[in-house]
Order: structure tokens, then sequence, then C-alpha cells
């Protein structure tokens, strides 16, 4: 049994910088509670979104019980923001993308100065072994954020054509990272899907039949809960399901925005592990906070905004 998991740890920083909590004591609760949390979800690969510091990264893993490797991407975004993998199996580092998937086009990132023609934050690609000559690879993501920002780091419009604009920059952008993303999933999967054990997962930043998330799923007509779910088909070979609608109903969210319950945070399977998926959950229980348009509001938070899903495979 291998459990796989993804979780945004929040804005995870060293006190005393420009992003992390102001103290130290409020930095030692939040790595207690996050390992805590990690501790009781059994995970044994676990993605992870919004690492400030690597050092930060280190002294979470330093706080759980028994040996894990870590891979972190080395393309943060302006914060210093990354995403990565930590692991109690032997883990391998396959791809860190951050360009574009040609010969996708720069899109339009804000109303002057350049095009983007890179994601927001690297997307990394590992391969893990749960015992000796069976691998699982694993590509974890952090989409772009569906939180707008505006000129001069404001997070409220002036007016209504700004917003209007700047949600448009930030949908090219994330739709743009999501075809990346569905790039890396096809070099993992290799037109092999039936064989091949592939997971991806991390923050897709939208909900399971937004536009965006709809991209990297691959050749509709067979998602978990129609009649074609399981029947055998020569999409097979590069199709993903998300396995967002075997989530028990009460829990199917992963962050509260102004007080609505989301599920923005998923794990996509190859067809080699669909029949494989003994549970999936998100672990609400530890306390999701009602967040709202402003991030900074919750600096000095002991705890993080999102709730893990956790997966549990037969391998």
């Amino acid at each position: 049994m291998v459990v796989v998991g993804t979780w945004n740890l929040e804005n995870l920083y060293r006190p005393g910088g420009e992003f992390g909590p102001r103290d130290e004591v409020t930095y030692q609760e939040k790595i207690a509670a996050l390992a805590a949390t990690i501790a009781g979800t059994g995970a044994d690969v676990l993605g992870v979104q919004e690492v400030g510091q690597p050092e930060a990264l280190a002294d979470l893993v330093a706080a759980l019980d028994g040996e894990w490797g870590t891979v972190l991407s080395g393309h943060p975004d302006a914060r210093g923001i990354r995403v990565g993998v930590i692991s109690r199996f032997p883990l391998t580092a396959l791809q860190d993308v951050s360009a574009f998937t040609a010969p996708l086009a720069a899109v339009q990132n804000a109303d002057t100065g350049p095009a983007a023609a890179q994601t927001s934050r690297g997307m990394l690609a590992v391969r893990v072994e749960p015992t000796p000559g069976t691998t699982l690879d694993v590509a974890v993501c952090h989409l772009k954020s569906k939180l707008l920002s505006f000129p001069g780091g404001r997070f409220q419009a002036r007016d209504e054509g700004e917003r209007a604009r700047y949600g448009a920059y930030a949908l090219y952008r994330r739709a743009a990272e999501a075809t990346t993303l569905r790039g890396l999933a096809d070099r993992l999967v290799g037109g092999h899907g039936q064989e091949r054990p592939v997971v991806v997962l991390g923050d897709f930043n939208d909900e399971p039949q937004a536009a965006t998330t709809q991209i990297v799923l691959g050749p509709p007509g067979s998602e978990l809960g129609t009649a074609g779910a399981l029947r055998p088909d020569r999409g097979d070979a590069w199709r993903l399901w998300n396995l967002a609608t075997l989530i028990p109903e009460a829990e199917r969210y992963s962050r509260v925005h102004n007080g609505r319950g989301e599920l923005i945070d998923h794990i996509l399977a190859s067809r080699a592990l669909i029949e494989r998926v003994e549970e999936i959950r998100s672990v609400v229980g530890h306390g999701l906070p009602s967040i709202s348009e402003d991030p900074d509001v919750r600096r000095d938070a002991a705890d993080s905004d999102h709730a893990p899903i956790i997966a549990r495979f037969r391998l």
C-alpha cells in the first residue's frame, strides 16, 4: 500500500523575513501543526506547495518521524515559493519545468510589460520506488492563483475594468500552465498509461469542472462516475483520471474562500492506478479558516489554509 498526497503548506518561511511569521514561537507552532497533520495522514509521498525557503521545509521534515527524502523545484516565483516532494521511499528527480510547452506562445500578464512565457512556479516530476523494482512517477504543480493581485501590490482593483482585465490575465496564464502540466504528464505517461503508474497532483487553483483543470485530463468520455469510466479505450494510453469524485461528499473541498468550500487541490492518476485506489479523502478535520482576497492577513497563521488531499493505492 502506498499513500500519496498533496498539500499547500501556505507561506512556509522561517521567521523574520518579509513573508514569514514575525517571531520564532509562531513559526515553531506552525511547524508542529504541519508535522502533526502529515503524521496523521500516513502519507508516504507528499507533494507540497508554497515552500518559501528550502530551510523551512528542512525544519518541517526534521519534525517528522522516520527518514524522508526531499526534492525541490529550482524555479520559485517572485516571492520565493516553489513546489517540492517529500518521500519515505527512495526518490529521484526527473524533470523541473518552467517554460511553457512549445509551441505555446507567451501570454499577456499585465496591462503593460512583457508577456509571460513561463509558469508562475516550476513544475516538478520525480520517481519514487516503494519496493525494489516497483516505481511510481509523480508530477507536482502549483498553478496560477485565482486570488488576483494588481499593480503596486494591491489586492483590490481600482474599478471593474481593471478587475476584469487582471482576471483574464490570470486565466490566460493558468490555462497555459495547465497545458504545460499536460505536456509534463505526457512525457511521464509516454503512451503507456495502462501499465505505467503515474500521479499528477497539486494546487490547481480551480475546481474539477473548470476549463483549466479539464485541460490536464486528456480525451473526454471516461471520467469517473460515467458509464465509460473503466471501459477499455484507446485514450487510456494517455488519459488521466481526477479522483475528486471519490472523495466523500461531506469533505469534497480543500479550501474555504469567503465562507464557501472549494476543491482546488487535486490528485489525477493514470489507467494503471484507477482500479488500485483504496481511498481518497480531503483531511478537512484539522480545521480550515475562511480566507479573503488579502493573503497578507495570514502571515502569522499557525497552520495551512488548505486541507491535504490523500490517496491510498495498492501497489
